[in-house]
């Protein structure tokens, strides 16, 4: 049966929270004032004004006058909690830093600066993002006078691509509890996703004859090619062979001059896998394997392609092509 007909109020709820949204503008930088910060009294703020009406009541009633003292006194350190609680948040800055890439399926986390340029120390300030799966995902901080500090966020995106930062809300209850300001931010940044890698993927592919070479070998079940060398002082560490060392006891490292007449392509059409997504994450895995064993590899895909590399840039690279394919 449709979730509409199970929860029509939810819909309503989900519907008019996504038609609100939109019309907020997209920033990575937020100050926040008095036009987009909003208050309401919380659960308890409720209960304490039924509790002052009961007491109006009662002193009117009884004309007792160390009654309508506790009740206004009670009233006024009410509205003084209301006017604090407002200004705690308003005039709070929100700058949220660049997101780095990260793999589906794992948390993304965002880190937003909070700038106080007043004299107080802020308190009890929450962030969250602004998702029903994330409600309870509070990070809770205290901002110092005339500083800044910086608060982590994390969701969880699902799908491998280019997605935008979601919408995240701002909070405090400072000092009584009984009202709650907060706002709503849409940031304009985006964040990466690479795909899934395999959990167990297969060996890496043979390796192509460069023009006029002859092909390289590969040693059996272990996605490793032959053409080693004893080790010499200042080899770097991703060439020695670490295996072999533990077996005999002995230093050697791949010889990167019969390398050169190979080349290690991670070819889309070569994984053995019909389904498109098990492909993109048998290829993700090949990436990171390459890359770990310090390997000259590169990437083939349908329509484009990244030239043989090595090193952090190069990996990203690749990684890139695979998330936005």
């Amino acid at each position: 049966m449709d979730a509409t007909v199970l929860d029509p109020a939810g819909f309503v709820r989900r519907r008019f929270r996504q038609w609100w949204q939109a019309r907020l503008p997209l920033s990575d930088t937020l100050t926040l004032t008095q036009r987009n910060v909003y208050i309401l009294p919380t659960r308890p703020g409720f209960m304490l004004g039924l509790t002052l009406l009961v007491l109006l009541v009662g002193s009117i009633n009884y004309q007792l006058n160390l009654g309508y003292l506790l009740t206004f006194l009670l009233a006024g350190s009410a509205v003084a909690g209301m006017h604090v609680c407002h200004a705690t948040l308003r005039g709070l800055t929100l700058i949220l830093l660049a997101p780095p890439a990260q793999f589906a399926g794992a948390s993304a986390t965002l880190s937003v600066v909070l700038g106080n340029s007043r004299n107080q120390v802020r308190h009890g300030i929450g962030l969250a993002v602004l998702d029903a799966t994330h409600e309870d995902h509070w990070t809770w901080t205290d901002v110092p006078a005339q500083g800044s500090c910086t608060v982590q966020v994390a969701f969880r995106p699902d799908r491998r691509g280019l997605h935008r930062v979601p919408p995240l809300t701002a909070e405090t209850r400072f000092p009584l509890g009984t009202f709650r300001v907060w706002t709503v931010w849409r940031p304009a940044a985006q964040v990466l996703v690479y795909p899934r890698p395999e959990p167990m993927p297969p060996p890496l592919p043979a390796g192509e004859p460069r023009s006029g070479g002859t092909a390289m070998s590969k040693v059996q079940n272990t996605g490793e090619f032959e053409g080693v060398r004893a080790y010499r002082r200042g080899d770097p560490l991703k060439l020695v062979v670490w295996k072999k060392a533990a077996k005999t006891d002995e230093l050697v490292s791949r010889d990167t001059l019969q390398a050169q007449r190979h080349e290690l392509w991670l070819d889309h059409a070569q994984t053995g896998l019909s389904e498109r997504e098990a492909r993109i994450s048998r290829l993700a895995a090949w990436v990171l394997q390459a890359d770990k064993m310090g390997q000259d590899y590169g990437l083939r895909l349908p329509g484009q392609s990244v030239q043989p590399g090595n090193g952090e840039a190069h990996k990203r690279r690749c990684l890139e092509a695979l998330a936005l394919c």
